[in-house]
């Protein structure tokens, strides 16, 4: 199968269940207040086997676990009444005796994870060399056997999994033949760690995930000691069947993660962001996603579909069942996969359109702006909602933002757009009052608002108090901020005060400045004409900037236009994409 294109925009899983952090072991659990754990065997024969648990078939029907330990019994019973029988974790230390005992008491058990550098597909967690750094090496073949003594006879045990996404992960530390051979090493590692695990425990399984069907010719040649193999796949998760088949592989396997098609494999927009999912499409991913895992009989034992989290951020909402507690049309469809009684559900709206009046192309900061929703509830109920920002594709930001909004009626919600230039995710949320929420998102490009007038300082030579050389997207000058460009930049030292001036060439009257801060923007400052550039008048001064697109109807006449900043809004320095002046 061949590998998918690199996830530089990867989700990355969240790491609960208590994530393995090497070389800092907490004590053991006791091991004396709990009843001796279930026996779990791959059995039968190549081509039809089955998961056992103390002798009866078990078919994992499992989510990944997102919740804190903490809250472990307040899900299990939700988890129960989904029809699900198992979770995953990426990570087992000492807070993990909880889960698994609130897992055992509510009939669920556990896959439970150990986390190898750089897991997580774009590499989490820093690079590790596997041929040379041997004190690594050593400390997990320590520390990982130790977690499995301590919880080997905990009844929420259903087998260990050792990595995740690593083999495709090396990619983001080597390349060439120095990959291939950090990849054989770290295959290698796993299956010494695989020994030592059935030493210690002989009744529960081992395997060992990673996020394409590539990966497993390494774990074929160099792992000889997994019991099964266990895979990540989203959108081509119907194609590890002919994977397998192809690879002549005499092991099965189970599905770690799985689900919608996630931001890495859907086409861009025009704003060039990842479009994402309808809640509709996401539920059918799930339902899709299932059919082709249970259609592989007798190979595919399972899966644990992503994701059982409440986390209420950008992956969040792309991926997760129920962010913020509230339950997405994806919650139901993994339900009735895996047999759930959904006959007295309430169900969550569906957001069937969304669009930006007016058009997502070219939105003016800070102006009011007009979404069209046509929302309906399968239940008759009355429908709320929630319109939210993110600025990932700016800043990197995951959070979403609550914005205020004015319901006009007939489904159109007008808010005020936001006030710094760049593509921002807009989202609505659909509620029905009964926990369910259906979630859209466009995104839309935000820029500065038009100004009458011709721009005078467009062009001209500006200079500036410093400014950043080679770094990053620099060097930055001054004259980046008069090239009419929203890509280019001036950027000073870290350091107060710090000014930048424009050289209009001769005296001349404006009406109009306007400044398009990047996010290292101006607190304080002033603003400032001069007619020999030395003695300087102030026409306004700030105090409480908060970047974005700062417009000002000033009166003014000088040769030159300064802005003198006194006060930086972040520990950077001062960064301005545009100084227009307008005659």
């Amino acid at each position: 199968m061949t590998p998918p294109r690199a996830r530089t925009r990867r989700l990355l899983a969240p790491l609960t269940a208590g994530v393995l952090t090497v070389g800092a072991l907490a004590a053991l659990p006791g091991t004396t207040a709990h009843a001796a754990g279930s026996v779990v065997k791959v059995a039968g024969t190549q081509g039809d086997w089955q998961l056992t648990v103390d002798g009866k078939p078990y078919q994992i029907k499992g989510l990944t676990w997102g919740p804190a330990v903490a809250d472990a019994s307040r899900y299990m019973p939700d988890l129960q009444s989904m029809g699900v029988n198992t979770i995953r974790t990426w990570g087992t230390d000492a807070s993990s005796k909880p889960l698994f005992d609130s897992a055992a008491a509510h009939g669920i058990k556990v896959v439970a994870g150990f986390w190898l550098q750089p897991g997580g597909g774009p590499g989490a967690g820093g690079c590790v060399n596997y041929l040379t750094d041997t004190t690594y090496k050593n400390q997990v073949l320590d520390e990982f056997p130790k977690w499995v003594q301590a919880y080997k006879d905990n009844p929420g045990v259903l087998m260990w999994d050792v990595g995740n996404e690593s083999v495709l992960g090396l990619q983001n530390c080597y390349s060439g033949d120095e990959l291939e051979r950090q990849r054989t090493a770290y295959t290698t590692l796993v299956n010494d760690i695989t020994k030592k695990i059935h030493g210690i425990d002989p009744n529960h399984p081992v395997t060992s995930t990673d996020a394409w069907a590539g990966a497993w010719p390494y774990f074929k040649k160099n792992a000889p000691d997994l019991d099964l193999y266990a895979v990540n796949s989203y959108n081509a998760v119907c194609d590890v069947k002919a994977a397998w088949e192809q690879g002549g592989y005499t092991k099965p396997y189970i599905v770690t993660e799985t689900g919608p098609a996630g931001e890495w494999e859907v086409p861009n927009d025009a704003d060039g962001v990842p479009q994402e999912p309808t809640d509709q499409a996401k539920a059918t991913g799930y339902t899709r996603a299932w059919g082709c895992i249970t259609g592989h009989r007798g190979v595919a034992l399972g899966a644990t579909m992503f994701h059982y989290g409440t986390e209420y951020d950008f992956g969040g909402i792309w991926f997760n069942l129920l962010p913020a507690g509230q339950k997405r049309l994806s919650y139901y469809a993994v339900k009735r996969a895996y047999g759930g009684d959904a006959s007295h559900d309430n169900t969550p709206p569906v957001i069937s359109d969304l669009t930006v009046e007016g058009g997502a192309g070219s939105v003016q900061a800070g102006r009011d702006l007009t979404l069209s929703v046509r929302a309906s509830d399968p239940d008759g109920d009355r429908v709320g909602h929630e319109v939210l920002d993110n600025s990932n594709y700016i800043d990197g930001s995951k959070q979403l933002v609550s914005l205020p909004f004015t319901d006009l009626g007939g489904g159109r919600l007008r808010f005020t757009a936001p006030d710094r230039p760049g593509v921002w995710k807009i989202y609505v949320k659909a509620t029905d009052g009964h926990g369910n929420v259906g979630v859209e998102t466009r995104s839309i490009r935000v820029v500065p608002p038009a100004v009458n007038g011709t721009d005078i300082a467009l062009g001209r030579p500006a200079t500036a108090s410093s400014f950043q050389g080679g770094y990053g997207d620099c060097p930055c000058t001054a004259a980046n901020a008069v090239d009419g460009k929203l890509t280019t930049r001036w950027a000073s030292d870290w350091s107060d005060p710090q000014w930048i001036q424009v050289d209009l060439g001769a005296r001349t009257s404006f009406k109009h400045v306007q400044l398009v801060w990047e996010s290292s923007y101006a607190k304080a400052y002033t603003l400032q004409t001069s007619d020999d550039g030395h003695n300087w008048q102030t026409l306004r001064t700030v105090s409480d900037g908060n970047g974005g697109v700062d417009d000002f109807d000033v009166g003014g006449a000088g040769r030159y236009v300064r802005v003198n900043g006194t006060a930086r809004g972040t520990g950077y320095g001062y960064s301005l994409y545009e100084l227009g002046v307008y005659n």
